[in-house]
């Protein structure tokens, strides 16, 4: 699934950007699920719904907070977002690479552009998709980066996702999720299944995760600690290129 917003504060603009994506967008599986008429609101909806969106275009030359601005805030709470400018001016083509910018459209967009970018991005997307965690609730559908998930933890019908900045419910069971994570996080709980590169220290009987003490039970101690110990000289290894 591919989730697309429009930022630009001219409504023409935004109409004629959305009549040349729904022409190249694939049925079912790719939509325009926002658009946004100032910066402003993009920038505050967008830190609301971490991850609720996968590509945003973003006009540059907007008024109030222009585009290279708006994506400047963007990138202190999100730096997975793919952005694309669509700018009237050549002069901003090369200003925005520093926020990290996929590309950069000439207004009036052509199809074959388009194409060529979208052509890009479902490339990114296949080869992060292992990399990433979907979660769907009441609010929405999220995209999480498995480096940013602290830990799930299970609470009666509900699993709960957690980040450093907040915790997102949804329905479904701990061991669902665990296989669904192929290995890659751990269990140290009944109700507890851990992201090994955010251990801090493993206790008697809790693991030290990112500041927060999580119970750690006889039954997964030993696994738990083993894998653990794994996944830090994985990490070591990565970081000193042993």
């Amino acid at each position: 699934m591919l989730r697309v917003a429009i930022c630009d504060d001219e409504a023409a603009a935004r109409d004629a950007l959305h009549i040349q994506l729904e022409k190249v967008l694939m049925e079912n599986t790719e939509e325009i699920v926002y658009e946004f008429s100032t910066g402003a609101n993009a920038v505050s909806w967008l830190k609301k719904h971490p991850g609720e969106i996968d590509l945003l275009f973003l006009d540059v030359e907007m008024d109030g907070l222009n585009g290279m601005e708006c994506a400047e805030k963007i990138r202190e709470f999100d730096k997975n977002l793919m952005i694309v400018f669509v700018t009237g001016y050549a002069d901003y083509v090369f200003d925005g690479y520093r926020t990290g910018a996929l590309d950069y459209l000439m207004k009036p967009v052509k199809t074959q552009k388009l194409l060529e970018l979208l052509h890009r991005v479902r490339l990114k997307m296949a080869q992060e998709e292992k990399n990433v965690f979907l979660v769907k609730n009441a609010d929405g559908l999220w995209r999480f980066a498995l480096h940013d998930i602290l830990y799930f933890y299970s609470d009666k019908r509900l699993v709960f996702l957690v980040t450093k900045k907040a915790e997102y419910p949804f329905y479904d069971k701990l061991e669902k999720v665990e296989e669904r994570l192929e290995g890659r996080f751990i269990r140290i709980h009944q109700r507890f299944l851990i992201n090994p590169e955010h251990v801090e220290r493993l206790g008697k009987d809790c693991v030290l995760l990112s500041e927060r003490e999580l119970p750690c039970s006889r039954k997964y101690r030993e696994s738990a600690a083993a894998r653990i110990a794994r996944s830090i000289m994985a990490k070591s290894t990565d970081i000193h290129g042993i």
